[in-house]
């Protein structure tokens, strides 16, 4: 008796597993982007709150309250870094606000995920070890570590699973930016899925 290779009930269980496969990966790939676009419109109210006169106006300060309580070596990282800004403050609120807004709109629309995720890494760690000091001062009391470095383990994890590719342009933009596609966090090689 022939049996058709297509209708053989190994080739069937076979061809199950694999839809089973494709259908949980399907799923698991949309809750990453759907976690992406949502952690990019909690980027997006924090843009649009560095965008506010009160924040432009009052970058300092924003600053200089996290020296309170810090020890030694966080006190002089934080200086160092009021100090810089304090040549021109108007100058530095707006990049932090473009930056943050940068940020969120990489990440809602899925665009430039390896670059976005990597420039958010870094952006968190800025803010986490300045404007939120390090999380500190670490005393009797203290209840966490800052939020900036939790969003920081995020981007990681973002970075990790090309989350650019689930509900977002980087799936479509990646083979078009030919040498650039390193940018976008699709598939490098033609072919690669």
């Amino acid at each position: 008796m022939a049996t058709n290779s297509t209708t053989s009930p190994l080739r069937l269980v076979e061809t199950a597993i694999a839809s089973h496969r494709l259908t949980s990966m399907n799923w698991r790939g949309k809750g990453i982007g759907v976690l992406r676009i949502v952690f990019g419109m909690v980027w997006a109210i924090d843009a649009w709150f560095k965008w506010q006169p009160d924040f432009q106006n009052n970058f300092v300060s924003f600053l200089t309250g996290a020296l309170d309580g810090q020890p030694a070596p966080a006190h002089a990282w934080i200086n160092f870094w009021i100090h810089v800004v304090q040549v021109n403050p108007h100058l530095f609120a707006q990049l932090s606000a473009l930056g943050e807004t940068a940020v969120a709109i990489g990440l809602i629309f899925g665009i430039f995920s390896n670059i976005t995720m990597i420039s958010g890494f870094f952006l968190s760690l800025m803010i986490w070890s300045t404007a939120e000091g390090f999380g500190g001062p670490y005393m009797p009391g203290s209840t966490d570590i800052g939020t900036a470095i939790i969003y920081a383990i995020a981007f990681v994890g973002l970075f990790l699973t090309s989350s650019g590719l689930y509900l977002g342009i980087d799936r479509w933009l990646t083979p078009r930016l030919g040498r650039l596609s390193f940018l976008a966090s699709g598939p490098i090689k033609p072919g690669r899925k």
